[in-house]
């Protein structure tokens, strides 16, 4: 597939233009213009630079680019990295708040129909818009735990809510700001990657409950649904996994 028309096909299932981000969403860096295989990988290094090569792909997808609000200098790592792009032809694409807020195959409906839960309601502020779902469940906060533990290994999490989980919502990445709009929300369990020590009393306070994947961990499942639809039409396609363990 002609690169131009991947790149299109992207920008447009993920409405990339409706979302205001830091980050420059869409193709960051043009290399080869046919496309016979796509890397995903969550984020923009050497070395997923490096292993989208050595199974030779043509792009690499990823949820955190190279560029955020534009690039001031071309020096240092910033250098190092375009050079390496550039002079093996290797395409950059990202999507960053599109890929979280994505309906059908974002990260944070994908986490919730992880634990069989599905998006119902948009959840979690961010620029004007909402980047999360929230949606109901009647489950265990024990039996989600379970679940999310055989997935991801250890999760930490802060349980101060109870235990019947009515309403579960889900927003990757950092998720400590959202607490008071879960309280606001009627949310029992919020699912998020990382949390903040600034975190603990307000959740204690809300008493609601809260699991934390990881930060690397919880923007995987978009990268991998995304990875299926491309492969639907046609472009042969790889998750690269480099964990971050935060």
């Amino acid at each position: 597939m002609e690169l131009g028309e991947l790149v299109r096909f992207l920008d447009d299932y993920l409405k990339i233009g409706e979302y205001s981000d830091s980050s420059i969403n869409g193709l960051q860096v043009e290399g080869i213009q046919s496309v016979e295989k796509a890397a995903f990988a969550v984020d923009a290094s050497i070395e997923a630079f490096r292993r989208a090569l050595e199974i030779e792909a043509d792009m690499l997808v990823v949820h955190h680019g190279l560029i955020w609000r534009g690039i001031e200098r071309v020096i240092g790592l910033i250098r190092e990295r375009l050079k390496f792009l550039l002079e093996n032809e290797l395409s950059l694409y990202a999507a960053h708040i599109p890929l979280d807020a994505h309906p059908e195959i974002g990260n944070n409906a994908m986490i919730l129909r992880m634990i069989g839960v599905e998006p119902e309601e948009p959840f979690g502020s961010y620029g004007g818009v909402k980047i999360g779902f929230s949606g109901y469940a009647g489950l265990e906060f024990e039996d989600v735990l379970e679940n999310l533990e055989e997935r991801f290994g250890d999760v930490g999490y802060m349980k101060f809510g109870r235990d019947k989980i009515e309403k579960v919502a889900a927003v990757s990445g950092r998720g400590a700001g959202y607490v008071e709009e879960a309280l606001r929300e009627g949310v029992d369990l919020l699912i998020t990657g990382e949390m903040e020590h600034s975190a603990f009393h307000p959740v204690r306070e809300a008493r609601i409950n809260v699991i934390y994947l990881g930060h690397y961990n919880s923007e995987t499942a978009g990268l991998k649904a995304l990875m299926n639809v491309v492969a639907d039409i046609g472009i042969d396609a790889e998750f690269i996994d480099i964990p971050t363990d935060l």
